[in-house]
């Protein structure tokens, strides 16, 4: 059996291994189920588990290496979030409403199984992934591996608390208005919002989807490039970008709220920001201050295709009277928005971006905040109906929807500990298609005040 420590050696560390020969694809994969048995019972991070499947695939894995095969991920335990399909299972998007398991995989599973990656299981989400915690009447609830009265985020939570708490090291996860960036947050990881597109979505999100994005959630940023290069559509390095200096760069820092949300930003996510500016800067980077670019005209524009997406989400529900009331009620405003409102709302998304667009000619980089306060307490919106439990969101989570609607890529990037010990995490969002600048600066700052290797209490 392998040390527990192989676990936190991230994608890239295990891939190497199983390519010099020091460990193999099958001890890889039963050093992730014995964490997983082991450790899963307090996090409740999977939905289900591959055992079987996965030892004959590292079997497998293994033939391929003695026959010279160098995949890139060949051997690695890694997992899916169960809003992504693996042909056979069910997708259950975090609710029991669906019951017919999937024809195929997704086209990112088949990317993972085509670089030599070895599934071990599909990880929980809220249901339909509409809450900022990863908590549900079907799948209970997951919590995180820093403080198990805290949760890990939402929706991408199950992956976060996974690849946090060294069960894998990886994890696949979406991302529709914060679901990657928020889980690494607060799971002290790294989310890469990649930018709209460069990661297929087949066969999922085709009709008004266009806020969600999948992407990867990794321990460290060179993971981050490596599991992009294996993900993306395209030729970019972006496994090199990590190891590449950004070059001076202008930063603006956003520090408030958007517009059409109220809160405060804790004393702890204040000093982090702070702290990152200040870090910034002794790096030769020029940091100036800026203002959030919400207007007060966009907000019922985001409202309204909010509302209409999650009313389409809830309509392709097999069986919707299985769905959560608090599900069913987030839906309702969701009726009033017709085709033909829709399409209005859509020309007035385009006026919005291109609004923001300019921003980016005038900076490299924006630096925001990723919550207003570390890690939530677990079932803290309990028993909390659909309108309360979004203004508390909103005050909780308001920094990273803007950036899924303009389709940018942006990141959560660790900034370490709270006094109580809970991660820490700013915000950088990267021009359209620019995801090497924010992996290049996100690696200074790793190199700077590094993260990967700590490790959670429950670990």
């Amino acid at each position: 059996m392998l040390h527990d420590d192989i676990a936190f050696m991230g994608v890239a560390g295990q891939a190497e291994l199983v390519r010099r020969g020091d460990a193999s694809a099958q001890e890889l994969v039963e050093l992730a189920l014995a964490r997983i048995e082991r450790l899963d019972p307090e996090l409740n991070a999977f939905a289900a588990v591959y055992r079987e499947r996965a030892l004959l695939e590292a079997a497998q894995a293994d033939a391929r290496v003695r026959a010279g095969d160098d995949r890139p991920l060949l051997g690695v335990p890694v997992a899916v979030k169960d809003e992504i399909d693996i042909r056979g299972e069910v997708t259950s998007y975090g609710t029991s409403a669906f019951v017919t398991p999937a024809a195929a995989d997704a086209e990112v599973v088949q990317r993972l199984r085509a670089a030599g990656a070895i599934v071990v299981g599909k990880t929980k989400m809220p249901e339909l992934g509409l809450w900022p915690f990863t908590e549900s009447i079907t799948w209970g609830v997951t919590r995180n591996p820093w403080n198990l009265e805290r949760t890990p985020g939402g929706s991408s939570g199950g992956s976060a608390a996974a690849v946090a708490a060294g069960l894998v090291p990886a994890a696949l996860a979406a991302d529709g208005a914060g679901s990657i960036r928020i889980p690494a947050a607060c799971c002290g990881i790294f989310g890469l919002k990649p930018q709209r597109d460069r990661v297929a979505t087949d066969p999922h999100y085709q009709d008004n989807g266009h806020w969600v994005v999948f992407g990867a959630l990794t321990r460290s940023v060179s993971d981050a490039g490596l599991m992009l290069d294996v993900l993306g559509q395209g030729s970019d390095r972006f496994a090199q970008a990590a190891q590449a200096p950004p070059g001076h760069l202008r930063i603006a820092v956003v520090r408030d709220f958007p517009t059409g949300t109220r809160g405060r930003l804790s004393d702890d996510v204040s000093g982090a920001l702070e702290s990152t500016v200040e870090l910034l800067r002794s790096l030769g980077h020029t940091v100036v201050d800026a203002s959030n670019p919400i207007r007060p005209r966009d907000v019922p524009v985001i409202l309204g295709l909010m509302f209409r997406g999650v009313r389409d989400l809830v309509d392709g529900a097999e069986r919707p009277q299985r769905l959560e009331l608090r599900t069913r009620h987030f839906a309702r405003p969701g009726a009033l928005v017709s085709d033909r409102i829709l399409d209005r709302l859509l020309a007035a998304e385009r006026d919005m971006v291109a609004r923001i667009e300019p921003l980016f000619e005038t900076y490299d980089m924006l630096l925001t905040p990723v919550m207003s306060a570390p890690a939530a307490p677990a079932g803290i919106m309990e028993g909390h109906g659909a309108t309360a439990t979004y203004f508390w969101e909103t005050s909780w989570v308001p920094f990273t929807i803007l950036w899924n609607i303009t389709g940018q890529p942006a990141a959560s990037v660790p900034a370490g500990l709270s006094g109580e010990g809970l991660p820490l995490a700013v915000q950088l969002v990267g021009r359209a298609g620019e995801e090497r600048t924010v992996l290049s600066l996100a690696a200074q700052l790793e190199a700077e005040r590094p993260w990967s290797e700590a490790r959670p209490p429950v670990a």
